[in-house]
């Protein structure tokens, strides 16, 4: 094989190749009385080796740590492995296939594709034009991106509250604290009143089990103004603490 071919064959460039040649990533072949390199079934395997080792994130030094420890391994044993990996690919991509075409049965928004789960609760939502509620949806698109199972217990946890009309009036008394201070009289008696609106049920779902100001719930928090902020930090503390009583009766 010539160096189009092998390029080709694996799937890079032919520039690819040179460099890998140039760095010492991949042996030169002998080269033929007419000058062209000649390309043996060895080279092409360890270029898909080299390829698929980048693909997956690996530099070249640690390609290099890598191909080192192939070293004097025989040829079969190399392209069992290779067929291995190209196995697990073709599983990946049947895998992703699949969330994509559960997506695509949702409906698509100006927010990108939701998840039926995600779907089906926004659609017995009510609608409503308080910014404080399109910011929570904005969070469960947040919590929907990471495409688990938690996320989807969550949303038909939330089933319930989502359906409740005395929610809507808990968003216009925070979107009255927007430029509110944190001292405001008002924070404390609506933290109380939203987290006891918050079923048992979705406690219960919550990933990790107990809400809490790091990881996703200080993604949350940073989103709010100061006023707002108070009132869902009160949120998240009382949630955690129903949960710990919870797991101490």
């Amino acid at each position: 094989m010539r160096i189009g071919e092998i390029a080709a064959l694996v799937g890079v460039t032919s520039r690819a190749v040179r460099h890998y040649h140039h760095i010492g990533l991949l042996p030169e072949p002998a080269r033929q009385a007419n000058g062209y390199r000649a390309y043996t079934v060895r080279d092409a395997v360890l270029l898909a080796r080299i390829r698929r080792l980048t693909e997956i994130g690996l530099s070249l030094d640690e390609v290099r740590d890598v191909l080192a420890d192939d070293a004097g391994r025989e040829l079969g044993e190399v392209l069992a492995e290779l067929d291995a990996d190209l196995a697990r690919q073709e599983r990946e991509i049947q895998e992703r296939r699949q969330v994509l075409a559960v997506l695509l049965e949702a409906p698509l928004t100006s927010a990108g594709p939701l998840s039926p789960a995600l779907a089906a609760l926004l659609e017995h939502a009510p609608a409503t034009t308080s910014p404080a509620a399109a910011k929570d949806r904005e969070h469960l698109a947040l919590l929907d991106a990471a495409g688990d199972e938690a996320g989807a217990a969550v949303f038909g946890a939330l089933r319930p509250l989502a359906e409740d009309p005395g929610v809507l009036a808990l968003y216009e008394r925070l979107d009255e604290l927007e430029g509110a201070g944190v001292g405001d009289p008002r924070i404390a008696p609506l933290a109380a009143e939203l987290a006891a609106a918050v079923p048992d049920e979705v406690l219960a779902v919550i990933p990790e089990g107990v809400p809490s100001a790091t990881g996703f719930g200080r993604v949350l928090l940073d989103d709010y103004p100061p006023a707002q902020r108070a009132v869902v930090c009160r949120v998240m503390e009382e949630l955690a603490e129903r949960v710990r009583r919870r797991g101490t009766s």
